[in-house]
Order: structure tokens, then C-alpha cells, then sequence
């Protein structure tokens, strides 16, 4: 297996060399797009790669395990000009579809930067994938450019990855106390047999996607269950 290379910020240099004054590069990911309860996490980082280094570890959340991704938390929220996390919750998940939802999250996650000064309108979005689901959601235009493996490449995105997955693993955490026996402190809502099982037995809590869920058969025991990313 070939060693994990670290994030950098070239991309980014190259994007904020066609940027006007005041402008930032904006990396953003999400976290929970395949999951059957909770939300949808949108994360931002916004910076100017000229004056900021890469923190030391930094990765895409999926290649950090739950201890290191804590540990890098701290750092990465307050790395960079301003940071933010969007939301979208099960309810807007079925109401709207998970591509409107991803959309509502970022806008949202956008939104808490404006509020912190960042000037969206002279800044760029880097956002992980092929396919641009923001751009529909934005109240203000913003330019956004999409990159396949962002989030292990560059590190602003890679920073988004981390504050977005820490957010949602904490907020799930909270909720398997408020609505025990789903086992989400271990599967996050993600779809482990564990979960679908208790789904079957105990029914959906207020937190359950149910336009997943209706489409989901439960995973043999001991298989891996949908991926958590």
C-alpha cells in the first residue's frame, strides 16, 4: 500500500493568485451524506494560503482515526481566517432530497462566515467532488470550483473534512443519550447492523431518515454496513 500523502496548499495558492483584494480561499467538505439519521455537515475553512502553514497530521477526516481527528480539532479551528460548520437536518434530508440538503448545509456554513467579515463575493469555494451542489443554495455569488479528492490533496479541504466530522460525531454522541439503543456514539447513524436492527425492533426515533431507511435492507452480521465518511 502506497503511504498517504500529505495535503498542501498548492491548489489554493494557484486559485487566490486570480483573486481580487479581500478575497479568500474557502475549502469545504461534507460529513454524513450516506448516513440513515442525523444531519448533513458542511465544513468550511477560510484562508489565504500565502499566510498560514499546514497543521502537522493534517489529513482527510476518513484517513484519521477518532483519537487523532480529536486531537487535530483544536488546531484546525483556529487555523485560517474563519471557520464554520452548516447543518441540514433528517427532516430537510426527506423533505428536500440530500443533494438540497448538502446545499442548505453549505449555504449555511457560508452564512457564519459572512458574519465573521469573510467577503464571499470576492472569494472562491473549493469544494471536494465532481459535482457542484452549492452553487444552487447561494444567496450571494460566490465562485465555486469542484475538485476530485480535494479533501486529500488540499489541505484547506482536508481542515473542512475534520471540523465537519468532529461536529457530527459529537452531535450524534449527544443524541445516542437522548435516544438510546441505536448505538450511534459507535455508528454515527450510519447504517451498521447494530443500528438497522434496532430500527427493526425499536422503530425510528424523530432523528431516523426515513427516505433511507425505506430503501435500506440491514447488512449480514459482522459486515461492514454503509461507509462512514
Amino acid at each position: 500500500m502506497s503511504p498517504v500523502v500529505a495535503p498542501t496548499l498548492d491548489v489554493e495558492r494557484e486559485l487566490a493568485a486570480g483573486l481580487p483584494a479581500g478575497g479568500l480561499v474557502i475549502g469545504m467538505d461534507e460529513v454524513g451524506r450516506g448516513a440513515v439519521a442525523g444531519p448533513v455537515a458542511v465544513g468550511v475553512v477560510a484562508l489565504d494560503p500565502l499566510a498560514v502553514v499546514v497543521p502537522d497530521g493534517l489529513r482527510d477526516s476518513k484517513l484519521l482515526s477518532e483519537p487523532r481527528r480529536e486531537a487535530l480539532h483544536p488546531v484546525v479551528s483556529v487555523w485560517g481566517t474563519a471557520r464554520a460548520v452548516g447543518l441540514a437536518s433528517s427532516e430537510e434530508v426527506d423533505a428536500f432530497g440530500i443533494v438540497v440538503a448538502l446545499g442548505l448545509a453549505g449555504a449555511r456554513a457560508l452564512g457564519s462566515l459572512r458574519a465573521e467579515g469573510v467577503l464571499l463575493a470576492a472569494s472562491i469555494v473549493l469544494l471536494d467532488g465532481s459535482h457542484d451542489w452549492l452553487s444552487r443554495a447561494l444567496e450571494e455569488r460566490t465562485a465555486v470550483r469542484t475538485r476530485v479528492k480535494a479533501d486529500r490533496d488540499c489541505a484547506s479541504v482536508a481542515g473542512a473534512s475534520v471540523l465537519a466530522k468532529v461536529h457530527r460525531d459529537r452531535l450524534m454522541a449527544t443524541s445516542d443519550i437522548e435516544h438510546p439503543g441505536y448505538g450511534w456514539a459507535r455508528n454515527k447513524g450510519y447504517g451498521a447492523p447494530e443500528h438497522l436492527e434496532a430500527v427493526r425492533t425499536a422503530g425510528l426515533s424523530p432523528l431516523h431518515r426515513r427516505s433511507f431507511l425505506s430503501r435500506l435492507e440491514p447488512e449480514p452480521a459482522g459486515g461492514p454496513g454503509l461507509r462512514s465518511t
